[in-house]
């Protein structure tokens, strides 16, 4: 890889890692028994796809603290990628979520493994559970067999209990706040750090940092880099969740009302509106709710009518004002490091194509 930063020939060598060591392991898993073959192909399917970003954020962690490049410490960045995977079908299960990268997610796919099945959704859903299970611990296997010196790994290790920790209580509190009478921005925000935020970006960096040993300032400044990274990360998110195009997005653009999650853009939303907008927020909300196992169309015209409110209101006017004020405290903290200059170069560009996109 040249000393430049090329997003394309990163991702390209990351997909090969992972797309090899996931049929492996799939392989591994249907010489069990061939009737494991659906569970085997959705976690191939899981890894499939995706920006890479967090193996890239491990990457230039690593080359941030001075290290070269290295192949070993691409196939440990990777392994980000598979707690993203796991994360991912977790999320889905969680949040009933229909789509993803514009397919089935793994838990309505795997109903056609289980159409014999006395409760066949609940089977495909406990199935999905366990592939996420899996790929979790796939994504430590990967990391401890990358072919960095042990000590290397040890320094790093510690952080992985925190990051799974950490992961895990994001994904709670978005479920403990999910459906909450009145929405609240803090509340919203604390969930977005610690459900998307952390783990996205400020500890795949920190990870490879630590990797590459960096010290006390360099560590410092990758979470005062990555924490407001991560958090306009997730902003844009949310965005995208009701704004974007599902073309582009691969997901249910009625997704977020339908689960009534506590998303920074619908607490907005309700700290701009009124008493009127608030009672037909609570109608459109509880109409989404119920569209969960209904028509989509009707999903559909309920996400159509909290959209209205929400330009009304501005609201995506102010979670945009919250992305930019987010990016650009990143910028300066990674302004106030002395990193190599490619480093430099390829955390600049990571921050706006994170926080800048459409899918």
């Amino acid at each position: 890889m040249s000393e430049g930063w090329e997003p394309g020939a990163f991702k390209a060598r990351v997909d090969e890692v992972l797309h090899r060591f996931a049929a492996g392991e799939a392989g591994q898993l249907t010489a069990v028994d061939a009737s494991l073959c659906p569970v085997a192909d959705a976690v191939e399917t899981a890894v499939a796809d995706g920006k890479r970003l967090r193996a890239a954020f491990c990457y230039w962690g690593w080359r941030a603290a001075g290290q070269p490049d290295s192949d070993a410490l691409v196939r440990a960045a990777a392994s980000m990628e598979l707690v993203h995977a796991a994360a991912v079908v977790h999320d889905d299960l969680i949040d009933d979520s229909p789509l993803r990268h514009g397919r089935p997610t793994a838990h309505l796919a795997l109903r056609k493994a289980v159409r014999d099945h006395p409760e066949p959704a609940l089977a495909a859903r406990s199935l999905a559970m366990l592939a996420g299970d899996l790929l979790m611990s796939m994504a430590g296997q990967l990391f401890v067999t990358s072919g960095l010196p042990a000590a290397y790994l040890g320094r790093a290790r510690p952080l992985w209990a925190r990051l799974a920790r950490e992961l895990v209580a994001g994904e709670c509190l978005e479920i403990l706040h999910t459906g909450a009478a009145a929405p609240d921005t803090a509340t919203s925000l604390k969930v977005v750090r610690y459900k998307t935020a952390k783990y996205t970006v400020e500890q795949p960096l920190l990870i490879g940092a630590l990797l590459g040993g960096a010290g006390e300032p360099l560590r410092a400044g990758c979470s005062a880099y990555g924490l407001p990274l991560g958090e306009a990360f997730q902003l844009r998110d949310d965005l995208l969740g009701l704004f974007g195009d599902p073309a582009l997005t691969g997901k249910d653009g009625s997704d977020d009302v339908r689960g009534h999650r506590p998303t920074a853009l619908l607490a907005e939303t309700w700290r701009l509106a009124g008493e009127e907008d608030r009672d037909r927020l609570r109608t459109l909300l509880a109409a989404g709710a119920e569209t969960r196992t209904a028509d989509t169309a009707d999903a559909a015209g309920t996400a159509d009518d909290v959209r209205e409110v929400m330009l009304r209101l501005k609201a995506p006017d102010r979670i945009e004002s919250m992305i930019t004020a987010r990016v650009e405290e990143a910028l300066r903290a990674l302004d106030e490091l002395d990193l190599p200059g490619p480093a430099a170069t390829a955390l600049t560009a990571l921050a706006h194509s994170a926080a800048v996109r459409r899918s």
